[in-house]
């Protein structure tokens, strides 16, 4: 039986800044309270949107663009965390 140590996998995963930006039309059954709050009932949307429709949800329509900008578009925040990816990548 031989020792010999497994190669080594490189994970050449490429990562870039994207801009997204989403149009969405819906029926949603909720409580009235929730819609006083933004934030709350944006987490509340997207929560639902990930289940899919349902008895309270109905999609009507959804649209989705996504388009690669220059990192120096993104804030100092992003790009530094895109360097941090990108060292991890190379040092894994």
């Amino acid at each position: 039986m031989s020792s010999k140590a497994l190669p080594r996998q490189i994970n050449n995963i490429e990562v870039g800044v994207y801009e997204c930006e989403i149009h969405l039309k819906f029926r949603l059954i909720e409580e009235k309270s929730l819609l006083g709050n933004r934030n709350q009932l944006l987490q509340v949307l997207l929560d639902a949107l990930t289940e899919g429709s349902d008895d309270f949800l109905e999609t009507l329509q959804a649209s989705v663009k996504t388009q690669e900008i220059s990192e120096l578009k993104a804030s100092p925040q992003m790009r530094r965390q895109l360097m941090r990816l990108r060292n991890f990548n190379e040092n894994a």
